[in-house]
């Protein structure tokens, strides 16, 4: 574990696959709304199995250089229940609190219809898409928990359209999107009467290297041609993902407990 940055701050939230996409632009966001942000990247570049570039250290630094005074950059992986707890305690070193937690990171493997996906596929997405929420929130509860004002703290999600819609050829990457959201619904019930909120927020077609990647899967030239697959006929930008990740880490969130937020333009977009 790797710890850069900080400042002080009245709300204080951890993100997890923080140095790109959605992680990297909900850790933009909630800066601008005054968090301190604990930002928590793999930083592994590459990965056999994993058909595109991961972030790397120089993207996690990168972030944490456009707001040096206000994220704490923590190099750990998801799969790793101990460099999680490292991360919380980043936070509450830093600042003495932990306010929200934004569980986002995954990746994406696939291509190839069930009986044809290999185990390791399985595995590796279970170990970072579904366990690594687990992970997330086991190392995070207990400090939501023990804050002064219970009521304020917030455990986020991330999940995908995948969570609610089969996809062709990506039956594992359904299998451990399903199983975020059943985690968070069951997180939920757990909670129930300590003021703690959990929910999942699911993506629908986002402008990301994991889009790219998916594009290539189906053999499309250009990712925008899944904005077809969205009622409102564009690809969804990773700051508008943010911006309803925000919403639910805020204190006006409180009433998103236990459910899945469909941030996902209308997916799939049939229309007679």
């Amino acid at each position: 574990m790797t710890v850069t940055g900080g400042h002080t701050a009245e709300r204080v939230a951890l993100v997890t696959g923080a140095a790109r996409g959605i992680g990297a632009a909900t850790v933009r966001r909630l800066v601008r709304e005054g968090y301190g942000v604990v930002a928590v990247d793999w930083c592994a570049e590459k990965h056999e199995g994993v058909p595109y570039p991961l972030p790397s250290r120089a993207d996690l630094d990168a972030l944490v250089a456009e707001h040096p005074d206000a994220v704490v950059g923590v190099v750990a992986d998801v799969r790793d229940r101990e460099s999680l707890d490292q991360a919380v305690l980043a936070a509450t070193e830093r600042w003495g609190r932990l306010d929200a937690v934004v569980a986002a990171a995954a990746v994406m493997v696939g291509g190839a219809p069930l009986w044809e996906t290999p185990v390791a596929d399985l595995d590796l997405l279970w170990e970072i898409d579904a366990r690594g929420v687990w992970n997330t929130a086991a190392a995070c509860i207990p400090t939501l928990l023990a804050a002064e004002n219970p009521g304020a703290s917030r455990f986020v999600a991330v999940a995908s359209a995948a969570g609610t819609h089969g996809l062709f050829r990506l039956a594992a990457y359904n299998v451990t999107k399903y199983a975020v959201v059943g985690l968070v619904k069951g997180l939920a019930a757990d909670l129930v009467g300590t003021g703690v909120t959990a929910s999942v927020v699911s993506p629908g077609s986002t402008r990301t290297d994991m889009l790219t990647a998916t594009a290539a899967i189906y053999g499309l030239d250009d990712p925008a041609e899944f904005a077809g697959s969205q009622l409102i006929r564009r690809l969804i930008e990773p700051d508008e993902i943010a911006a309803t990740i925000a919403f639910c880490c805020s204190l006006d969130g409180g009433v998103v407990n236990g459910t899945v937020v469909h941030a996902d333009g209308g997916f799939p977009g049939v229309t007679s």
